[in-house]
């Protein structure tokens, strides 16, 4: 209440900072006049001199009123764009490290370049990140021509750049790229051969455009590097022929193999498909006489049973995939394009090719791998700017410190949001949108109708087809067309069908694309621009005149912020537009978590068929249901960050390690300290401390000194000989044995040959040591839910044991480097060269850089015994440490340990 009665008297803190910012822009404006004065040698001058003021101790913010007045100045002449107060204000939100939200159409690309030059001219670098590699490229050459004009370099990162490129704009002052591509990166800098070979420099400054789509839909799964494992795919194709076997249990307690949670996308094995499942496999081979299913050597078996599970009932050929050149392509829900090269981790993507009968490429090990949450939190500063923030406030809030701010549009916006039309069966709705559509076209009005799958576009464009109406459809299959199809989609009766988001980025302007148009003209065609811009007006005023470009949303999402963003299309700069949404209680939403209140009230009114619910009620009622989904949603990145922290902790540390080991040219002071501990640990395993000689194990120490040194060491004989050598002389012994027999061997070859050696060797065993253990990770967070059958809280076990594995590859690292040392012959520095090549060859060859899709399978809401479900290549089993069981077995039948009374497979060891 207290909160209420200030906010009244105070205004909001949004409304304050607004206010704050104001002053500054009535500031940029009063400059206005004199930066307008300058000829343009005398602008670009601007540059050095505020170098050299904040050089000389002048604050960004003490230069901030100047700075934003010379970009607007050097903005009016490049590109004849003026930024709009509001648009200050964005620079302003951007510049403090907060998140802009500004409406679709507001300039939120102009808005960028204030922050990024007065960054610039500060001394740092910015990285402005967008969703792909058109708008990366199109907004460096468009924003580009500002930049230049005041002396700034600009670069551009896009994927399939060569690395010398990619220096070149990593170099650059600002430099504008993909999420995907600056974190893969990131992750190939920490894999390089050696410092010439990495690409990135400072990270100080990142502009996020689309902030959500970046660090709210892509945030639940990972970037991925990975390289090929064991081949596995016969396997696939046998257990791919077992499934349509298996019956789907559609009642709780009814009959059938599996039940399938559509929600939150799993599969689960019943006691009657568990005996199924198991007959099966025997009879083909895959187990043993007298295994079980669930025995510990037979867990892949599991695995790959539930992948191809997964496979068959959730994952839908058209919505969820496509299947081009034989080879099975992941669409995006939230953008409908084709995310070529992302496959799906766990084994799931090779059951999908098994499923479709396309040829199954090899499982990847995981060699190096980020969140984005992880990524773009090594920033400096972190900033964003996206039309639809304000509704995960929060979560950029508890997840990366950043603060929302809504910034109001420049012109009031006069969108038409109508309530939503909710119909009882499919067929009603999409009769209903069809009349939606011929009603707009007769009256000249564009329409843009959002659908949530591929499936739904061709299944629609196919019933405008029948009813003879023109259009243009955009989705991943007819990606190549994006730009263009967008860009005419605002001509009159222009009707065009699009997944989501495809196309976001690119404004639809009302009337068409004037300035793609006039791109076209050929250089004899100049004279005709005159008359084209006159039809363009025609054309404009004509859409105007209809109501603007009408959206047409065919089913609601599980986000509130992709609804708005389709809305988002249109009633851009105080143009009109309406928008509406048409639902039918057979959606996906709707049947999975609509509101049963909203059924009921359809049953009570005893609604005709093709008569439709249009109450705000029902609206609110299925926001509802998205909130609900949304708050799911949450606590899944939110639990997954948590566990993703551990992992990336780990990481810091071993790519510090690593990045310091390449900078330095003579490490053989490291090589000292650790051969010293790794000699004094093996003394450890036999000569216990302050222990007797009698219980002193010599013959086995001789026997690991030989195996792990290479030397023959008659220490039997030195006790014997000598009956002062205690425990201390005879540590000092041996490991003055051992020092000189590697000085020996460094004499022989060289000091410069054996300083490379070393460096080679140890990069390469920290190389081999992590990738292990990311597999090894990757299987530890796959069983960690487990642990709550026996009492403990899964998260706290995942980060006792993590540790415990992350200590043991330290220990790998300096012993097998201190080991290979030790026991290597190198005769010139030929032999160190070819091991470098090795390195190098293994470091490049063979890579594949995934970003597995997070929207086509969204995860659980994490309860305190569960696990994540990361989306991460599977790896070898052959690397991971089999597991040991912490009790005695408990027959399926028997009592469960529990003291629950009931037996273990009704209770714990529920299927």
């Amino acid at each position: 209440m207290f909160g209420k009665f200030a906010t009244k008297i105070f205004g909001s803190r949004n409304q304050r900072n607004l206010k704050r910012m104001s002053r500054m822009v009535d500031q940029i404006n009063s400059l206005e006049e004199q930066i307008a004065g300058l000829d343009d040698s005398g602008l670009a001058a601007k540059t050095d001199e505020f170098r050299r003021r904040a050089g000389e101790g002048e604050s960004p913010e003490d230069l901030m009123s100047e700075v934003f007045a010379v970009v607007r100045e050097t903005a009016r002449r490049t590109l004849d764009m003026r930024h709009f107060d509001v648009q200050l204000i964005g620079g302003m939100v951007l510049y403090e490290g907060k998140i802009a939200e500004m409406r679709t159409g507001e300039g939120k690309t102009l808005v960028a370049t204030l922050p990024a030059y007065l960054t610039a001219v500060c001394g740092g670098t910015v990285h402005v990140v967008t969703v792909n590699d058109y708008l990366a490229a199109r907004d460096a050459d468009w924003m580009g021509k500002i930049y230049q004009f005041l002396g700034l370099t600009v670069g551009v990162i896009v994927s399939g750049q060569d690395p010398e490129s990619k220096r070149s704009a990593y170099a650059c002052d600002i430099v504008y790229g993909t999420n995907n591509e600056y974190g893969f990166d990131y992750l190939r800098d920490n894999m390089a051969f050696g410092i010439e070979d990495r690409v990135q420099r400072s990270r100080n400054f990142a502009i996020v455009d689309e902030v959500d789509s970046i660090l709210v839909d892509e945030a639940r799964t990972p970037l991925i590097i990975s390289g090929s494992a064991d081949d596995s795919t016969d396997l696939y194709v046998k257990i791919n022929h077992i499934i349509p076997k298996l019956v789907r249990q559609h009642e709780e307690e009814g009959p059938g193999d599996f039940s399938v949670d559509e929600k939150n996308k799993q599969v689960f094995l019943t006691e009657d498909g568990h005996e199924s499942a198991e007959a099966m496999l025997l009879e083909s081979g895959l187990l043993n006489e007298g295994s079980s299913l669930y025995d510990v050597g037979n867990i892949s078996l599991v695995h790959h049973l539930y992948a191809a599970l997964r496979a068959h009932s959730l994952f839908q050929r058209d919505v969820d995939y496509i299947v081009r050149d034989r080879q099975i392509v992941i669409i995006d829900e939230f953008t409908g394009r084709m995310m070529t090269g992302r496959r799906w981790g766990e084994g799931l993507h090779q059951a999908v090719e098994a499923k479709e009968g396309v040829p199954i490429q090899q499982e990847n090990q995981t060699l190096a791998a980020i969140t984005f949450q992880n990524l773009f939190r090594l920033y400096d500063k972190l900033s964003g700017m996206t039309g639809t923030a304000d509704t995960e406030a929060v979560e950029f809030q508890q997840i990366y410190g950043l603060e929302v701010m809504v910034i109001p549009t420049n012109m009031a916006m006069i969108r038409d949001d109508q309530p939503d039309l909710v119909y009882r069966t499919q067929s009603e709705k999409f009769s209903a949108i069809l009349s939606g559509i011929e009603h707009c076209r007769d009256k000249r009005q564009p329409v843009l109708v959002g659908t949530a799958s591929i499936e739904t576009s061709e299944y629609l464009s196919g019933i405008l087809r029948q009813s003879g109406i023109d259009h243009e459809v955009l989705n991943a299959k007819h990606h190549e067309r994006e730009a263009g199809i967008i860009a005419q989609a605002g001509r009159p009766g222009a009707i065009t069908i699009a997944t989501n988001m495809a196309g976001r980025g690119t404004d639809i302007v009302l009337g068409g694309n004037l300035d793609m148009e006039l791109a076209d003209l050929g250089e004899g065609q100049k004279a005709e621009q005159a008359s084209i811009r006159e039809q363009w007006q025609q054309r404009h005023k004509e859409v105007v005149d209809a109501g603007g470009l009408h959206v047409l949303g065919t089913e609601r999402n599980e986000s509130r912020r992709v609804d708005n963003q389709l809305r988002g299309r249109c009633g851009r700069q105080g143009d009109p537009g309406s928008s509406r949404y048409y639902l039918s209680m057979e959606d996906n939403l709707m049947r999975i978590f609509g509101s049963e209140r909203v059924a009921g009230l359809m049953e009570k009114l005893g609604m005709e068929e093709g008569e439709a619910i249009e109450h705000s009620w029902v609206t609110r009622a299925i926001e509802n249901s998205q909130k609900k989904v949304e708050g799911r949603n949450f606590d899944t990145r939110k639990q997954l960050l948590e566990y993703d922290d551990v992992a990336n902790e780990q990481r810091k540390v071993i790519y510090e390690q690593r990045n310091r080991l390449m900078e330095m040219d003579d490490i053989s002071d490291t090589v000292g300290v650790a051969r010293t501990e790794v000699v004094n640990e093996l003394i450890d395993v036999h000569l216990p401390p302050e222990s007797l000689e009698e219980q002193w194990d010599v013959p086995s120490l001789e026997t690991d000194v030989e195996a792990r040194f290479g030397l023959t060491m008659p220490i039997s004989q030195w006790l014997a000989e000598d009956d002062a050598l205690h425990e201390e002389t005879l540590r000092q012994r041996i490991e003055s044995e051992v020092i000189g027999a590697y000085e020996q061997k460094a004499a022989g070859v060289g000091e410069e040959v054996i300083r490379h050696l070393e460096k080679a060797v140890m990069l390469r065993v920290l190389d081999e040591q992590w990738k292990d253990h990311l597999a090894q990770m990757d299987h530890l967070r796959q069983g960690i839910g487990l642990r709550g059958y026996a009492q403990k809280n899964p998260k706290q076990e995942y980060k006792r044991e993590a540790f415990e594995m992350f200590t043991d590859v330290l220990e790998r690292v300096k012993n097998e480097t201190i080991g290979i040392l030790s026991k290597i012959q190198i005769q010139t520095s030929a032999e160190v060269e070819e091991l470098e090549v090795q390195r190098r060859r293994q470091s490049a060859g063979g890579l594949e850089f995934l970003h597995p899709d997070a929207t086509t399978e969204p995860l659980p809401a994490l309860e305190s015994g569960d696990q994540p479900n990361v989306l991460a290549p599977e790896s070898t089993a052959a690397t991971t440490q089999p597991f040991v069981r912490g009790g005695p077995k408990v027959g399926r039948n028997a009592l469960c340990p529990c003291g629950s009374g009931k037996k273990y497979k009704h209770c714990h060891g529920k299927l």
